[in-house]
Order: C-alpha cells, then structure tokens, then sequence
C-alpha cells in the first residue's frame, strides 16, 4: 500500500473511532445522573415553560417504579402532578414532597454553556437552568424512591411527591389552586417537604419559615406645569419624597443587618423595582413640562414575624398619603377556608397592597413551623440527617419565597430543604450548576428522609 493511501487509510480510521467515541458518550444512558441531565434539558423555563414535556419525562420514570401516577389541571395549560407510594396504613397521615416544574429565565449568552444543554464538565459540575432551583429535589425524590423500592422497603405512611407549575410567578394557578383543591383534602397530609436553598458550608440548611412577598405600587398625581416652574406638590416631587422615606426605611432594616443583629430573612426589606414618569416624545421624554402623574413599584418582603397592619399603617401615612395626592390600590388573590379548614375557594381582595400568599395559617398563626420538640417530626427528620452523617444548621427563615406558605397556611407543618452542602448559592444567575457529587450524596439523604418519616407512626399533631 502506497504511504499517501497508508496515511489517508489512517486518519479514515482515526476519525471513525473519535467518531464512534463521540456518538457513545452522547448515548442515552440510565443512570441517576443522566436521568437528571435529561430532565434539565427540559426548558421549563418562563414566560413559555415546556410542562408537558416535563411531565411526561417524570410520568415514565414515576411508572418505572410503580408508582400511582395522577394529573391534575385546575387552569388550562397548568398541570399538577400527583405521583402516589401507598403506606401499610393509609389511615396515618401522609407525607408531602413537593418540587416545581418551571424556572426563570436564562440569557444564554451569558453562560459558559448553554443553560438547557445540562453540560457536566469535566469537574463534575452540572450546568443548566433548574439544576438548584429545583429540578434536582424533583428527580431526587424519585431516585430515593427507587433505592428504597430495591431494597424492599415498605413505608407505613403513605407517600406522595407533587410537581407544581408557576411558582416562579406566585404560583395562583399552581399550589394554590391545588391545596385549595377536594383533591388535596383527600391526601390527609401531615407534613409537607419543599424547597430550600445550597449551602456554601460543610451543614445542610434547613428552613422552617418564608418570608411573604408585597408588591407595592404607589402613585402620584400633581398638576402639570413648565420645565421652568418650582411649585409645590407636583407629581415628580411627592414622588420623590416618598421614595426618600421608603429609602431611609430600607436603610434601617439594612443597617441591622450589616450590624449582624439579624439575618438578611429576620427583617422587613423593601427594594425599588421601577418607576415611571415622563411624558413621552419621539426622541425620548419631553424635557420641559413637568408630568402630572408619577408612579413607583417596590418589592416588600415580611418576615412571619412581622406585624401586617403596622406595615399597612406606614404605607398608608408616610410613603403613600393622600394629603400628598399618593394612591396605592390593587389587587390580590387568596385562599379562602371553612372553620373546618376546609378550602372554599380563591377569593379576590381589593386592597392598598398585592399580597403574594397568606401572612397568617387558618388559625391566625404566623406560618412558621416549629424546630423542636413540639413538632413531632422534627426529631425523626434530625435522625434522618444525622443517619447519613450529615450536620444541619441552625434553622433559618428564608429570605425569598416559595409554595410552602400555601400549605402552611392549612397548619401543616412544612420544611423547606434542599440537600446541597459546600455548594455556592446560584439560583436565578447565570451559569447555575450542581456538582455530581453533591446530587448524588442529596438522593441519600432523601433516602433516609423518607426511610425515617414514612416509619414514624406515632401521633403526628403538634
């Protein structure tokens, strides 16, 4: 053979096996890891998240180990689903895990890899859009559910893990119609697993409280007047000064912070969102009259310790009064009950502030749920925990937000947990990744999780 064929035979070859080499690695595979790539290649991300792909993906893997499979739809478009491991004694109260569906938005240029592509680099880091916020607790309940299906372990309560759409968005048309639901009634919870959040340390975070979300939007009205005027109570200037008061507020809370007085989660903090004002012009704002309206929108979060209607108050007399031509009313949507504790349905409030979820449990509560002795599952989930040779930190209220507050408000115990440790905080930023390692050590640990709460058959009231 010719050494120019010789050579031309050669890289024939040499390019067929890194060929071949290229096709096998991107073979699907069945392994927990490539279960959980697949399912954050699913772009479930807003404002047009994939929910049908979604759950057909966690259909097939729920009826791959013989799991009850239900879905729910309580707004078109919005599924609900309702995956089922019936307990030897279905009178017990069950358990709830819960996970979301969807995620926010991603600017792919921003990434090193594209954010649905759920890259694992050669480190081990799983790069993707959910891959903490939280697409991994979703597949993780499955796949310690699957370990405990191998070993033949039979739970005594009743398990269910549910997958909810919208909760990037509040979910109205998610958890909230579903815990309003005869649906949910009919699943007897008697305590509830959600979200959490990484941990940058060697312990794992625990949540016991969220912190509810406001969305404030004041308005201002003056009359209008040239570019060249100084009046009183213009529109722009009552603006200005309530975003001046709203500020020296925030500066307060944020100063307790700073002072480490109290965790970022503890106090009331406002963020200014937007504002708008001007009088448009085909080349921008016309620059010399004074616009007779102004408004502004700010981010409130309370913690469940706060007072509601002190917040009110101080909406109502200093960043928004009516002496000063200020408004503040819109809308906003909540749960309503029986005195059985029996959902009646979505009630709409007009009110001075948009509530994003229920401040208070049906019994006048804070949401909160107990981190002690008085809460009866709080010990078997330390156990769980500790039976892994995990640590866990001391219980914190989050500073954002999720569904748990929905269940909360029924008065049913919620956790909000996600089990990564020495693991950065990325949810919602470019480049959000999760080590393999850590996802794969989280499956233990829920395993013992629902190994431990599932065998626990003593009262469960607290």
């Amino acid at each position: 053979m010719p050494n120019s064929t010789h050579s031309l035979f050669q890289l024939v070859l040499t390019n067929l096996v890194v060929l071949f080499l290229i096709v096998s690695a991107q073979q699907p595979q069945d392994t927990p890891i490539a279960r959980f790539q697949r399912y954050l290649r699913i772009n479930t991300a807003h404002p047009r998240p994939d929910y049908s792909s979604a759950i057909s993906f966690l259909e097939s893997q729920a009826l791959s180990i013989n799991l009850q499979v239900k879905t729910l739809e309580f707004s078109p478009g919005k599924p609900v689903l309702l995956l089922t491991w019936p307990g030897s004694n279905p009178s017990l109260p069950s358990l709830l895990f819960n996970s979301h569906l969807d995620s926010v938005p991603a600017e792919s240029s921003k990434w090193t890899h594209p954010p649905f592509f759920a890259v694992r680099s050669p480190d081990g880091k799983i790069f993707a859009r959910g891959a903490q916020d939280d697409k991994c607790i979703g597949v993780q309940y499955l796949e310690a559910i699957r370990n405990l299906k191998e070993k033949n372990f039979a739970p005594v309560r009743t398990v269910h893990v549910s997958y909810v759409p919208d909760e990037e968005i509040g979910g109205v048309n998610g958890i909230l119609k579903f815990v309003a639901s005869e649906e949910f009634r009919k699943l007897n919870v008697g305590f509830a697993m959600d979200e959490g959040q990484a941990s940058p340390g060697d312990e794992f975070r625990v949540f016991y409280a969220d912190r509810s979300p406001w969305n404030l939007i004041i308005k201002a009205k003056g009359m209008p007047g040239h570019g060249s005027r100084m009046y009183d109570n213009s529109a722009m200037e009552n603006l200005m000064k309530s975003v001046e008061i709203i500020s020296r507020f925030r500066e307060s809370q944020f100063d307790v912070v700073k002072a480490g007085e109290a965790p970022n989660s503890e106090v009331v903090s406002v963020n200014p969102v937007y504002v708008k004002a001007g009088i448009p012009s085909p080349s921008g704002f016309v620059m010399n009259m004074q616009p007779s309206e102004a408004e502004a929108g700010f981010n409130i979060r309370l913690p469940p310790v706060a007072d509601p209607e002190l917040v009110r108050r101080r909406i109502a007399e200093e960043w928004a009064p009516a002496r000063r031509n200020m408004t503040y009313q819109v809308t906003w949507r909540r749960m309503t009950l029986d005195e059985d504790c029996t959902t009646t349905g979505i009630q709409v409030i007009i009110s001075p502030i948009i509530e994003l979820g229920p401040l208070r449990d049906y019994m006048g509560r804070p949401l909160t749920t107990p981190t002690n002795d008085s809460n009866p599952w709080w010990p078997i989930f330390k156990q769980a925990i500790t039976a892994v040779g995990g640590k866990l930190a001391k219980p914190e209220i989050l500073a954002s937000t999720t569904d748990a507050r929905y269940i909360r408000q029924l008065g049913i115990p919620v956790l909000g947990f996600s089990p990564m440790k020495n693991t950065p905080i990325l949810l919602h930023e470019h480049n959000e990744f999760l080590e393999d390692t850590v996802y794969l050590e989280g499956i233990e640990v829920y395993e013992s999780i629902i190994r431990s709460l599932s065998s626990f058959e003593e009262s469960s009231s607290y």
